[in-house]
């Protein structure tokens, strides 16, 4: 499991604090007739800006088995009643909704993002203290995300035409979603699922060039109405992919999708970010702005000088200079199927 604390004691509070949580966490998800249930991340946030244990909220993904959805994923979110919960979860399990219920007319429209299974909201106490748990149950992916696909040992025996579908496939959900009115806002590998219609095995193996598996994009927390991102600032999202307009305070757009896309896309293509900073900065934040707005585009591989055009194109510093919309990477990437 995970935690945001660097500091010793406060990481061992917190350990505590999780210790208290977890079995409770685990009982209600039993009740509601859960099985298995395996916690795999823990994280806690603050409603303000302290260190006041006391006034956290936690969030968590979580493994388990049902009886009618088979093996799923559980994100959860726990907050005491005294202090109002966090949107972010209510906030995604809504844009699920709206995206999975678009019209039929939608291209690909219920392939953008995993199906909601089930949606909880629960009472429960912890050291008689009442808290709110809010539960979105999506199926389980055995494949992981396109991160898994990109770690160093995997990422080897990956072959160009697997790299051009994942490139294609992440268009397409992207222009998908835009065209349904949504901003995603955090755009990269980690939230691009690898669906499970694709044997992982295979997936996995030495001779995997026939695999060419579905995407479907998640984590829904910092995504916008088109036509309110352009009206209201919302939180910033990944630092290694985010826009350059983004660390100058500039509202989110389709170009600042556009411009992750284009990270991951040299992601895929070369197995590592466009844009670096170094693990000891003082001031990581700074160190990101500053790669992100003034380091020049690198240059890709010979073999890859094909994408040099799109991806210089999508990572334009200058919002008027890059790609105005999916639908124009995804004419590029056809010129390219087609030459």
């Amino acid at each position: 499991m995970e935690n945001s604390a660097s500091n010793l004691p406060i990481m061992q509070a917190l350990e505590e604090k999780y210790q208290q949580l977890l079995p409770v966490i685990t009982r209600a998800l039993s009740a509601l007739l859960y099985s298995e249930v395996v916690h795999q991340r823990i994280t806690q946030q603050n409603h303000e800006d302290t260190q006041n244990i006391e006034n956290t909220y936690y969030q968590g993904l979580t493994r388990a088995q049902h009886a009618q959805f088979g093996q799923v994923m559980i994100k959860w979110q726990l907050s005491a009643d005294s202090y109002p919960i966090s949107p972010d979860l209510t906030h995604e399990a809504d844009v699920l909704a709206a995206v999975n219920t678009l019209p039929k007319y939608q291209k690909n429209a219920s392939d953008i993002a995993p199906k909601i299974l089930a949606y909880h909201s629960v009472d429960v106490q912890i050291i008689e203290q009442p808290q709110k748990l809010i539960i979105i149950v999506i199926p389980y992916y055995s494949n992981g995300s396109l991160a898994s696909q990109l770690d160093v040992r995997k990422y080897l025996s990956l072959i160009t035409s697997q790299k051009h579908h994942f490139i294609t496939q992440s268009a397409h959900l992207i222009a998908n979603l835009h065209h349904a009115g949504w901003l995603h806002n955090d755009i990269k590998p980690s939230n691009i699922l690898l669906d499970t219609s694709c044997d992982s095995s295979l997936l996995n193996s030495a001779d995997n060039s026939s695999i060419m598996p579905n995407l479907l994009l998640t984590d829904f927390a910092l995504a916008q109405r088109i036509t309110l991102a352009y009206s209201q600032l919302n939180a910033a999202g990944t630092p290694a992919y985010l826009a350059p307009e983004r660390w100058q305070g500039q509202r989110a757009t389709v170009q600042s999708d556009i411009y992750a896309f284009g990270v991951m896309m040299v992601e895929i293509l070369t197995g590592k970010r466009p844009f670096q900073v170094s693990v000891n900065s003082n001031d990581k934040l700074k160190a990101w702005a500053i790669q992100h707005c003034q380091q020049s585009i690198p240059k890709l591989p010979s073999e890859y000088s094909c994408y040099q055009y799109m991806v210089d194109k999508a990572l334009a510093k200058r919002i008027a200079r890059r790609y105005q919309s999916m639908d124009d990477v995804l004419i590029d990437l056809t010129s390219l199927d087609n030459s």
